[in-house]
């Protein structure tokens, strides 16, 4: 990429927030920290990102890199894994009176990403977060996996519990690594119990791996659609079901995010260049770029 089309694409994503990276300090070793980063976006002109940890609340980390960093805007976030008691609505109210603004369903700990359910996929490789989970397991400490539905299908009163908080703070529930039928419930009973903000967790990830009618039956139902820059870069999905689905589903209701920080792969700044130039390739306009990469993602955590 030669220096000018660089230029140009970082003033096409100006004010871009990234709702979905994994950055330092963190248990698994990470391409860049959360101050290099922040510096690094307000250099760019660009706005800012969400702290997701699979294991440690984010909210006041997020409070303290955006003072550190004049004009920078980070985000703190809650995965509802066992480190936080899994579905626990303490948790989900702690994060709310401290500021987060997503609340991400189980990821880690997701019966959905159970050894058994990975091997049933025939997953190659491994997520880098494998050996601490097998550590844990192996150590005898670890609980059973977490599905939403309790053992009549029915989805559970703690999960319902936990949408309550998210609602009254109005955060933005994330599906994390739910399988497909879990994520049909949670965001049924997620519009029932008044959440307004909802996400689909890459939706063409393996462990979720969404047909493209069923994505927009999801959209339909409220929910923006999200697309991972690691998940087409690294080849668990071609790009052209990507571009596929954001034409079925719509740029209104899509949300881009690079998913990133992974040493093997490219910085996060890279990588959403990178992707706004390959969207701009397969024929999508500049201003539903801004949308799905600047707009939608602004308009999810940022607006209050």
């Amino acid at each position: 990429m030669i220096d000018r089309e660089r230029e140009d694409l970082v003033r096409l994503l100006a004010g871009a927030i990234d709702m979905h990276l994994h950055i330092e300090p963190d248990l698994i070793e990470r391409s860049t920290d959360d101050l290099s980063l922040a510096r690094e976006f307000v250099a760019l002109g660009w706005c800012g990102f969400v702290l997701k940890s699979h294991y440690f609340p984010t909210a006041e980390r997020a409070r303290v890199v955006s003072a550190a960093v004049p004009g920078s805007q980070v985000f703190g976030a809650v995965a509802l894994n066992h480190a936080v008691g899994g579905f626990n609505p303490v948790a989900v109210d702690i994060a709310g009176r401290a500021g987060a603004r997503i609340v991400w369903l189980p990821t880690v700990d997701a019966a959905n990403e159970s050894p058994e359910r990975q091997a049933a996929r025939g997953e190659r490789h491994q997520p880098f977060w494998t050996r601490i989970q097998q550590e844990i397991r192996a150590k005898g400490c670890a609980p059973e996996p977490l599905s939403v539905f309790d053992e009549h299908g029915q989805l559970r009163p703690e999960v319902r519990s936990c949408l309550a908080r998210v609602a009254e703070y109005d955060m933005v529930l994330a599906t994390g690594h739910l399988a497909r039928d879990e994520i049909f419930a949670v965001v049924a009973a997620a519009r029932e119990s008044g959440v307004k903000r909802i996400v689909v967790t890459h939706a063409l990830f393996p462990s979720q791996a969404l047909s493209i009618e069923e994505q927009q039956r999801l959209a339909d139902m409220g929910a923006y659609i999200e697309g991972c820059y690691t998940t087409f870069y690294t080849n668990k999905c071609p790009w052209e079901r990507l571009f596929a689905a954001i034409r079925a589903v719509g740029p209104e209701r899509t949300v881009l995010s690079s998913d990133l920080g992974q040493r093997s792969n490219p910085s996060i700044v890279s990588g959403l260049l990178d992707f706004a130039a390959r969207l701009l390739a397969a024929g999508f306009t500049r201003r539903e770029v801004q949308r799905m990469l600047v707009e939608n993602p602004a308009r999810l955590v940022a607006d209050e």
